[in-house]
């Protein structure tokens, strides 16, 4: 089979498009085959972080190298000199790389002082004199109280101050992960930045209880507007100083890793904050350097610059910042933000998907961003045998999880965008008596072969002010006044909490390979997120979350919790995540009954909003004796208790719903119903 068309194996209705898979996959060996040849191989390249930006030397000298061909001048100035535009030039090689060193006070002391104020300064064609943030710089710090422009610093803490890992990178494989989507700033109930410290010390333990497997942290690159939830990047390198230090966040990291959590990172390589004075904007004067000129290099939407992913030094950039998390934080692998836009000339702007596979090859793809995902997805995979890839992609482009050898983009994940959105629909346009099984069944598993899906009912997305939270489509009406067990159990708390548990729960078994939640929603948080700008009066008031409402015994939201546990740990012991995909029998549109069987269980949704059946039948494959594995209708779980915990089934062997034995249940309203063998 040709080079690149691996793929056409697992679907041969890619065969049409072999030509445009070809073309793509030449184009990554063409690359690839120049990084090959100039920089030592993809792993190298992609080391770039260890050569580029500030390097302290075993004698404490530093060397500073940048890549800015269009400055015809340029120093390193500071703290350390006094900002003098004399005491450190640079020089400038004929690839627009400029480079000084600066010599150590004494063997071993470092001129530059730790965490002191630094820049370059650049002298540009036109003769003006510009002063920059190094684009490669660890930490830059916001004083509110003086500007909201960030400083570069000089982060080299003395050796005993320098964070040891105690523990790798996590070891677990990509099967079957419960990812807790977390933002540390928001992570408690206080109105105030949630600090690094206090979410390793606070946070990690719930993560942990609640049976999650992996964290995956939002908003971490350094991003000037806190209310852009991290989306705004401005310097790459930098991991936050909102939350603490970068050691403190290593800290956070090694004792994740400690409790058997594997920590993945937001990653926003789909576009870039414009900011000039501390962003990478305009770096050396010039439109177009890290970013494509004009247009092409502007994002209508997002009012962001767009990447030139054909460029060289671009390339060493972005695939030095993957190395540089994985191997400076020990973040375990990426959540890649935006992947839709980077794949696509027309950004998914005004585009809609069909599923016709015309819409994925052709003019409108992006070639050069397409061979960038697959480089780093490449460097990634050979150089860390754990790490893991997950795209945030709208368009369903077919071979985005394959593995490059054989064409594809080389993702492990892509987030199933359509599920949400689904629930999201039905909870704002029609009652629970109308919902159609069949359609809500045909969203969750309507998912490529061999491509692994990552299945959520929320994520931040939802939570953002301007939507709801889906508790909150649920509940909001009665929230703050019914949610404590001293009160009633009115009909729309009563079907809030129901259908809370029962779409997680779908959405768990159904929807995917691995499952996704934001943090707060397991409980349902109250209320959307809202960070401090100047349109709310800069009010912390929904930028953060109130884990005292669970903490709370009076309050109903530790049922919602307490379900979350069962269902992940349930998970833990059965690992259907990690099974075939289920197998559907049912889907009764006038009971509103879903059956299926998935890892040698037999889930049974009753979405039926008044009826309870008696001696309900329903098919399975394997015959036996069968028990209750778990029921949404404990008390334990804000039920009624309706359903005997000691039941026992037994099949009969005769066809039903084309399963080749049948048992009967009891199946009360709005209640799932898990059995497993005796």
């Amino acid at each position: 089979m040709a080079a690149g068309t691996g793929v056409l194996m697992s679907d041969p209705w890619l065969e049409p498009f072999s030509g445009a898979l070809r073309e793509r996959y030449a184009a990554y060996k063409k690359q690839l085959a120049v990084i090959e040849e100039h920089e030592g191989g993809l792993a190298h390249f992609a080391e770039g972080y260890k050569s580029m930006g500030l390097q302290v030397d075993s004698v404490g000298g530093v060397r500073y190298r940048e890549w800015a061909p269009n400055a015809v001048e340029a120093r390193l100035i500071g703290e350390f000199n006094g900002w003098s535009h004399t005491a450190n030039p640079m020089t400038k090689s004929p690839f627009g790389i400029w480079e000084c060193y600066v010599p150590p006070k004494s063997p071993g002391v470092c001129a530059i002082p730790h965490d002191s104020m630094i820049k370059i300064s650049m002298t540009i064609p036109s003769g003006a004199s510009i002063d920059r943030i190094p684009t490669w710089i660890s930490r830059v710090t916001q004083d509110l109280n003086i500007s909201p422009i960030y400083e570069g610093r000089f982060w080299n803490p003395p050796k005993d101050q320098v964070y040891q890992f105690k523990h790798g990178h996590s070891t677990r494989s990509s099967l079957g992960l419960k990812i807790y989507e977390a933002h540390v700033g928001i992570s408690s109930p206080n109105m105030r930045v949630t600090t690094y410290k206090e979410f390793e010390t606070d946070v990690l333990p719930r993560i942990k209880k609640l049976g999650y497997n992996t964290i995956q942290m939002m908003a971490i690159m350094e991003h000037a507007y806190y209310a852009s939830f991290g989306y705004q990047v401005s310097n790459f390198f930098a991991a936050s100083s909102r939350y603490g230090t970068p050691e403190e966040l290593k800290s956070l990291i090694d004792t994740a890793h400690e409790m058997g959590l594997t920590v993945l990172l937001d990653v926003v390589h789909s576009h870039a904050c414009k900011n000039i004075d501390d962003g990478i904007n305009m770096f050396d004067g010039t439109d177009h350097l890290y970013f494509h000129e004009g247009a092409r290099g502007r994002h209508e939407l997002w009012d962001s610059r767009l990447f030139n992913y054909g460029h060289h030094e671009v390339l060493r950039f972005l695939l030095s910042n993957l190395r540089y998390y994985m191997d400076v934080y020990m973040f375990d692998g990426f959540r890649f933000d935006g992947v839709t836009s980077m794949m696509y000339k027309h950004h998914g702007i005004g585009t809609g998907f069909s599923g016709g596979y015309h819409e994925y090859f052709g003019e409108s793809v992006d070639l050069e961003a397409m061979v960038y995902l697959m480089l780093a997805n490449q460097m990634l995979h050979e150089t860390y045998p754990n790490a893991i890839s997950i795209a945030e992609d709208v368009s369903g482009m077919p071979t985005l999880c394959r593995p490059v050898a054989e064409g594809g983009v080389g993702f492990d994940y892509r987030l199933s965008m359509a599920i949400p959105d689904m629930f999201i629909k039905l909870l704002k346009e029609s009652t629970d008596d109308l919902w159609e099984m069949g359609s809500i069944v045909h969203t969750l598993t309507n998912r490529r072969h061999l491509e692994n899906s990552v299945a959520y009912a929320e994520s931040h997305d939802q939570a953002l002010v301007g939507d709801k939270t889906l508790a909150f489509w649920l509940m909001d009406k009665e929230m703050y006044d019914f949610m404590s067990d001293l009160s009633p159990l009115t009909p729309i708390i009563d079907r809030g909490l129901s259908l809370h548990k029962m779409i997680r729960f779908l959405v768990h078994t159904l929807g995917g390979e691995a499952y996704l939640n934001f943090e707060g929603n397991e409980f349902g948080h109250p209320e959307w997120m809202d960070f401090p700008r100047e349109g709310n009066n800069n009010s912390f008031a929904h930028a953060r979350r109130q884990f005292n409402l669970v903490d709370d015994e009076l309050l109903r939201y530790k049922y919602l919790n307490e379900f979350d546990v069962a269902m992940n740990w349930l998970e833990d012991k059965y690992k259907w995540l990690s099974s075939p995909q289920a197998y559907v029998s049912l889907k009764h549109e006038g009971d509103k009954v879903i059956v299926f069987e998935r890892a040698g269980l037999l889930f049974i949704f009753n979405f039926n909003p008044s009826e309870s059946f008696v001696d309900y039948r329903v098919g399975v494959d394997v015959p036996g004796e069968y028990k209750v594995v778990l029921t949404s209708d404990e008390k334990r779980f804000g039920g009624h208790d309706r359903i005997d915990l000691n039941g026992r089934y037994f099949t009969t062997p005769m066809s039903w719903n084309g399963r080749g034995n049948w048992l009967q249940v009891y199946a009360p309203n709005r209640t799932v119903l898990v059995l497993g063998l005796w």
